[in-house]
């Protein structure tokens, strides 16, 4: 079993790598099918004039910015990232009120008692020690400060991550199978988890609401398959196939996501966890 220090390393390593690369290569995709889901989490979120947000794994820096416009001139948002090039892409934008940090914002030393708020949209999955890292901003906010998060269910309840993958694997190298407490994408689905982690790390009035959307996978089959080894776990299985196997890959992933084509593109069903909590636990 890794140490929650290995599991962060890798985790760096792999956001500084091909994650990256892969997120800004496929970001009007990735948009188009998590825009909505963010847009709910920043609804629930509800910043408010003057207040200090902390936005846990800020991308590009889109929820930061829309965050940055909620709290006007008098509030402050600190948008932390692990990877280089994202925050590089997030500073361009020169946000007047908000101020991008490279960093593991599990270990990051923010201002004790500081914050109203802290948010994430699908940035919170990928800590080596998560409670640890929610201890972190449980103690960077004041004893009314708030935590809103959005984050994937298990993979059974997200068709448009499992059908592709599950069509593809006969053809591809096997992918390692992650521990019940290793970080990824579906690693905050288990709801049980998801609260013993927050109650460690101190928080309380726990809320988890179901959030059902469609996803848009791409305009097309073809525009699916055309970026399939750009990003996600694909991209990993893809890299140590022959060509052989990925086009016998992409073949069957074409089969399976073709019933799912219409005029607007390709969507399937995802499922998330909209989680909102308060910095003290009494």
């Amino acid at each position: 079993m890794k140490t929650p220090a290995e599991l962060a390393t890798e985790q760096a390593a792999y956001w500084n790598g091909p994650g990256g690369k892969g997120w800004l290569a496929s970001i009007e995709r990735i948009e188009q099918g998590i825009g909505d889901f963010g847009k709910a989490a920043l609804v629930a979120a509800n910043a408010q004039p003057g207040e200090k947000v902390i936005d846990v794994g800020c991308g590009l820096g889109g929820t930061t910015r829309a965050l940055a416009e909620a709290v006007g001139p008098q509030g402050r948002v600190l948008g932390v990232d692990i990877s280089e090039e994202l925050v590089a892409s997030a500073r361009s934008h020169r946000v007047p009120n908000a101020t991008f940090v490279l960093g593991n914002a599990a270990t990051h030393p923010f201002e004790a008692a500081g914050y109203d708020l802290v948010f994430s949209r699908f940035g919170v999955m990928f800590f080596g020690d998560p409670v640890a890292a929610f201890r972190n901003f449980q103690q960077a906010l004041k004893p009314s400060g708030r935590l809103v998060f959005i984050c994937w269910r298990t993979p059974n309840e997200n068709p448009w991550g499992l059908v592709p993958v599950r069509a593809a694997a006969p053809f591809l190298p096997p992918l390692p199978r992650p521990g019940p407490e290793d970080p990824g994408q579906f690693a905050f689905g288990d709801r049980v988890r998801v609260e013993r982690i927050l109650k460690e790390a101190g928080f309380g009035a726990l809320s988890f609401k179901p959030l059902d959307q469609l996803v848009f996978m791409g305009k097309s089959v073809a525009d699916i398959l055309a970026s399939a080894g750009r990003f996600g776990p694909l991209a990993r299985a893809f890299a140590d196939a022959t060509p052989e196997q990925i086009e016998k890959a992409k073949a069957a992933i074409a089969e399976a996501l073709t019933p799912h084509e219409t005029a607007e593109g390709v969507r399937l069903p995802g499922a998330c966890w909209l989680v909102t909590a308060r910095a003290s636990a009494g």
